[in-house]
C-alpha cells in the first residue's frame, strides 16, 4: 500500500495557521433584537376517574417565542401559526408575560427552566454541563466539573474560522457515540472523558479541573467568526490539548470522511461550554408539597427534575426535533398524572429550527405543538379528570433574526378548568398580545408560584 502524502494541513489547518500568523479576531458584538377552538368538555368524555385535588401541567415550547419580522408582514411566528389550543387558553383563561432570565445571566433553557420549577437561579444554578451530567447518572465529585460538549461543523474561510454548523447536522446518535468513543481511546488521559449522549450533546467530565473558563454556547455562534471563542480555551492548556488531539480523530475518522461524501455536515471538532460543579436543589415535592414528573428529550430538562427528585419519564421516539413522539409525550402525561399531581412537558423542535434560521418550519413546529401536544392533551386530559391547571409558555425567545436566544419577556398562559369557565373573546395567544397584558411576573419563580399556589382573579372575585 502506497504511503499516505504527508499534509501539511489537518487540526483545523492547524488552527489556521495561528490565524494566519496574526491575532485571534475580536469577540463578535451582541446582535440588536429587532382553525378551530378545541372542543374541550363539548364532547362526551369517559367519566374521569380521578376526583379531588388539582393536577398541573406545565407547557414548554421551548425557544418559541420571535421578535415581528417583515417577510410575515411584522408579525411574529407565533402570530400566524395555527394554534386554536394556544387561543382557547387565552381566550378562556389569563394571558401575560414574564421575565424568565434574570438580569445579568445568559438567556439559556437551564436558567429559564429552573426558574420556571420555581428554583431562583440566581442562587441556584452552576452551569449546565453539570445538570446534563446528572440527567446520565454520572456522579460529580465537589473538585470535578462538568461541561455540555456540542460535536459541531467548523470551517475555515480565508483567515476566519466559522461556525457553520452547531449541530453537525443533527448527527444522528450512533455516529456520534462512535465519534466520541474513539476520542476517548486516543486522548490517553485518565483527567477528562468524554460521556456519549444524544445527537450532538455530549458531556465532557474533567477530574479535578478548572471552571474558571469564559466558554460560548455555539448555538450563539452560529454562522460567525469564532476565532475569539476558540482561543479561549488557550487559558487552560490541558483543556486545549485534548480539544486538539479530538480534532485531529475527528478530522481523519470514516464516519466524516463518508459524510463529507454525502454532504452532510462533518463533526470535525467538540466545542465544550456550559460548565460548572454540582448543584443542589430543595426536593421538588418538599417545596412545593406536589409529587412532580419531568417528560424532555433534553438532558438539560431531565437533569433537572432528578435534581429536584421528580421522576423522569423517557418517552420512546422523543427526539428533541421536529421528528419527536409528540403525542406519546402526552399518553405517558397522563398516565403520570394517574399517580403525580403535576408534570411538566418540555418540546425542544421550535428553539432547533430557530437556532437554524428556517422561518417555515419554526412556524410548523409552533403548529405541531398546538395540535398534536397542546390539543391532544385537551382531549386527553378529561378521561382522567375534570380539576387541572396548565400553564404554557416558552423559556425564553429564540428569535429567527439572530438564530439565538434573547433575554426579553415570554409569553404565558394560564388556564384552570374550574375557574375560566367563559370565554372572555377571540384572544391569539401570541406576543403582542401579552405584552399588552397587566399580568406581569418579574422572575420564573414568581411566576410558577401563581400558577401553583396562588387563587386567580375569577376565585378571587366568587370569594
Amino acid at each position: 500500500m502506497p504511503k499516505r502524502k504527508k499534509s501539511e494541513d489537518g487540526v483545523l489547518e492547524k488552527e489556521a495557521k495561528k490565524v494566519r500568523k496574526g491575532q485571534a479576531k475580536q469577540p463578535v458584538e451582541e446582535p440588536e433584537e429587532g382553525a378551530k377552538e378545541p372542543k374541550v368538555g363539548k364532547k362526551k368524555a369517559k367519566k374521569p376517574s380521578i376526583k379531588g385535588p388539582r393536577k398541573y401541567i406545565l407547557l414548554i415550547g421551548d425557544g418559541m417565542g420571535d421578535f415581528m419580522i417583515k417577510e410575515l408582514g411584522w408579525k411574529t411566528p407565533l402570530e400566524v401559526a395555527i394554534t386554536p389550543g394556544l387561543d382557547f387558553l387565552a381566550s378562556y383563561g389569563e394571558i401575560g408575560y414574564c421575565q424568565t432570565v434574570p438580569q445579568g445571566m445568559h438567556p439559556g433553557s437551564d436558567v429559564a427552566i429552573m426558574g420556571l420549577l420555581g428554583y431562583p437561579p440566581e442562587e441556584k444554578y452552576t452551569g449546565r454541563g453539570p445538570i446534563e451530567a446528572y440527567a446520565r447518572g454520572i456522579e460529580l465529585k465537589p473538585e470535578d466539573v462538568a461541561y455540555r460538549c456540542n460535536l459541531v461543523t467548523l470551517r475555515i474561510e480565508g483567515d476566519e474560522l466559522i461556525m457553520e454548523d452547531y449541530s453537525a447536522g443533527h448527527i444522528d446518535t450512533e455516529s456520534a457515540v462512535e465519534l466520541i468513543e474513539a476520542i476517548n481511546r486516543v486522548a490517553e488521559t485518565d483527567k477528562i472523558e468524554l460521556i456519549p449522549g444524544v445527537s450532538y450533546r455530549h458531556i465532557l467530565i474533567w477530574r479535578g479541573g478548572s471552571g474558571g473558563l469564559q466558554t460560548h454556547p455555539p448555538h450563539d455562534l452560529s454562522g460567525k467568526s469564532v476565532w475569539f471563542a476558540f482561543h479561549a480555551y488557550d487559558e487552560e492548556p490541558y483543556l486545549k490539548d485534548f480539544i486538539l488531539k479530538a480534532i485531529s480523530v475527528l478530522e481523519k475518522h470514516p464516519i466524516n470522511q463518508q459524510r463529507k461524501l454525502e454532504n452532510k455536515p462533518v463533526a470535525n471538532a467538540i466545542w465544550p461550554w456550559g460548565q460548572g460543579r454540582a448543584p443542589e436543589l430543595e426536593l421538588f415535592e418538599e417545596k412545593w408539597g406536589l409529587k412532580g414528573a419531568v417528560i424532555s428529550a433534553v438532558d438539560l430538562i431531565k437533569g433537572l427534575g432528578r435534581l429536584a427528585k421528580m421522576t423522569v419519564i423517557d418517552v420512546p421516539g422523543a427526539t428533541g426535533y421536529l421528528d419527536t413522539n409528540y403525542e406519546g409525550k402526552v399518553d405517558y402525561a397522563i398516565s403520570a398524572l394517574e399517580t403525580h399531581d403535576f408534570v411538566l412537558i418540555h418540546v425542544e423542535a421550535p428553539d432547533e429550527v430557530s437556532h437554524e434560521g428556517n422561518l417555515k418550519l419554526k412556524i410548523k413546529a409552533i403548529d405541531d405543538f398546538d395540535r398534536r401536544v397542546l390539543r391532544y392533551l385537551l382531549e386527553r386530559i378529561t378521561e382522567l379528570t375534570d380539576n387541572y391547571r396548565i400553564l404554557a409558555c416558552c423559556d425564553h425567545l429564540t428569535p429567527i433574526s439572530i438564530r439565538t436566544h434573547s433575554t426579553k419577556p415570554v409569553p404565558f398562559v394560564i388556564y384552570d378548568s374550574k375557574i375560566h369557565t367563559k370565554k372572555k373573546g377571540d384572544i391569539k395567544f401570541c406576543e403582542r398580545v401579552a405584552y399588552e397584558s397587566p399580568l406581569y411576573f418579574a422572575s420564573g419563580p414568581e411566576l410558577f408560584s401563581y400558577f401553583i399556589e396562588r387563587p386567580l382573579k375569577e376565585e378571587v372575585n366568587e370569594g
